[in-house]
Parts: C-alpha cells; sequence; structure tokens
C-alpha cells in the first residue's frame, strides 16, 4: 500500500483548494531538542510550504516550565493570523501534556486532540481528527478494502492514533478490538483480523504466524535503529498479508498529507466557510 504516491496526490489536490481559498497559516510549537521530533517539524514545515501552508516555527528549550508552554500556546490561541497550532509531542517530562491539549483553541487543534474535538469523534460528529487514524483511513479507501462488517484489530490504545482509529473504525461499521500491553495472548485477537493495525512502537511486534491470510495489515510504529526505519510488523508478513503499508513510505506521508488537509479545515472554519459547532 503505497502512502506515498496517495499522499502526494492529495498534497497536489491541497496546493490547488489554497491556492484558491487565499492565506493559511499553521504554528507549530517544539519543546526541547528530541532528535526525532526536530525530523518531524522539518517535514511539516517542508510539506506545509509546498502547498502553499505558511509555517510559524516556536521553539522552546527542554527545560522550560509549563506555565511558559501554556502562555506560547495561549498566545497563538489569540492571534488572528495563526489558523492551526500543532504542538510536537513527546513534551518533556515537567509539562503535562493533556493540559496542554486542553489550552488550545480547539478550532485551531489540527492534531485533534482537545477535549472538543475528541468528543465530536466519539459522537461521530468529526470536527478536526487526529491525522494518521485518518490517513490510515484514506489508505483503506484507497485501496478499496471492505471496513463494513470487517473485523479490525487495532493493537495501541494511544490518544493520537490507537483511540482516535478504532473509533473511525467503528464509525464506519466494522467490529473493533483495540489491544494493548495487558492483553493476553495477543496473536488469539490478531489471527482474526480482516483488518489489522499495529500502532504500538515496538519492533518486530507482528510476525506472520500472527496474521490471517489475505488480511490488510496497517503498520503504524516507527522504531529507529542503527540499520534504518522499521515498524511494529516483521517483514515476513508480507507472505501471509493481502495488502501491507511499508515503513518507511506507508502510513507516515499520509500523516503528514492530511495534518496539511486538517491545516486548511482549520483555516475554513474560521473564516467560516465551514460551521464549527458551538463549544
Amino acid at each position: 500500500m503505497d502512502g506515498r504516491a496517495l499522499a502526494a496526490r492529495i498534497r497536489e489536490e491541497l496546493k490547488a483548494e489554497i491556492a484558491g481559498f487565499g492565506d493559511v497559516r499553521l504554528a507549530t510549537v517544539l519543546v526541547g531538542d528530541d532528535p526525532a521530533s526536530q525530523i518531524y517539524i522539518r517535514l511539516k514545515h517542508k510539506a506545509a510550504e509546498e502547498v502553499g501552508i505558511q509555517a510559524l516555527d516556536k521553539r522552546l528549550p527542554q527545560e522550560t516550565p509549563e506555565e511558559e508552554v501554556l502562555g506560547l500556546v495561549e498566545e497563538l490561541n489569540d492571534d488572528d493570523s495563526v489558523d492551526g497550532v500543532l504542538v510536537q509531542t513527546p513534551l518533556p517530562p515537567q509539562i503535562d501534556e493533556p493540559r496542554v491539549m486542553r489550552t488550545l483553541d480547539p478550532m485551531k487543534d489540527v492534531d485533534g486532540l482537545h477535549p472538543f474535538n475528541a468528543g465530536q469523534l466519539f459522537f461521530g460528529q468529526q470536527t478536526l481528527v487526529a491525522a494518521t487514524p485518518v490517513g490510515v483511513m484514506r489508505l483503506l479507501a484507497e485501496y478499496k478494502i471492505p471496513v463494513t462488517g470487517a473485523r479490525a484489530v487495532v493493537v495501541g490504545r494511544s490518544l493520537i492514533v490507537g483511540r482516535p482509529l478504532s473509533m473511525l473504525l467503528l464509525h464506519a461499521n466494522a467490529t473493533v478490538t483495540i489491544c494493548h500491553s495487558r492483553t493476553k495472548d495477543l496473536a488469539r485477537h490478531t489471527l482474526d483480523a480482516d483488518i489489522l493495525v499495529a500502532a504500538v512502537g515496538s519492533l518486530g511486534l507482528i510476525t506472520a504466524d500472527m496474521v490471517k491470510t489475505g488480511a490488510a495489515v496497517i503498520d503504524v510504529g516507527m522504531n529507529r535503529t542503527e540499520d534504518g526505519l522499521f515498524g511494529d510488523v516483521d517483514p515476513g508478513v508480507a507472505d501471509a498479508a493481502g495488502f501491507l503499508t511499508p515503513v518507511p513510505g506507508g502510513v507516515g506521508p499520509m500523516t503528514i498529507a492530511c495534518m496539511l488537509e486538517n491545516a486548511l479545515k482549520a483555516a475554513r472554519y474560521r473564516s467560516g466557510a465551514l460551521a464549527f459547532p458551538r463549544i
């Protein structure tokens, strides 16, 4: 399942839409010097500029106190020239991530982590939804993988991937099982899956003997090793799966493309082109 090709097409469509819409401005907040986070921010800014989104880069030192981070978020909330705000996670340990996400203006929350946006997803009335789950759903649609009535197993229960993706699959009429670190006999669940999503960050967690023949396997995991970037799914799964996303080149490009879509959507909410529900 080629995420690069689909993401490139989405970006081209976005470029045309943004040219017709007008200015879109996205602010990113990076606290600390985590190497992976720095790479992600650089890639997001590059992609934003390619489609015509103005990217504003806000960086704070690792030791920045929580109140200063919250102050920056509130400043960006109040800045009428900023349409979307993305706070790169993980944040340093002295900062309460949920508190930061609650401080975000939900209309500018391009990661879909504010409780209002998460609640809208729960009710099936999506506003802004986390980009990685949206990207996974777009891949399933692109490759015409049936979701209605399918047994979907999501391994991982994170706020940014596992939980919102489970809700999207449920709203698309899949029968959903969520597995996690306390799940007993993981293979007993994964072998039932028509759609299997691995989103844990554990190198090679899913092996070929854990996958139903012909299943669609979505590898969200990204594990950096001395030999390169690898997912949560062992390469041998390709012999059993009907569809498989590569790492890199599968979900990663889709995450960035769908985050850019969220930035345009946020701008449309703020302009009144889309109606944002009352809070």
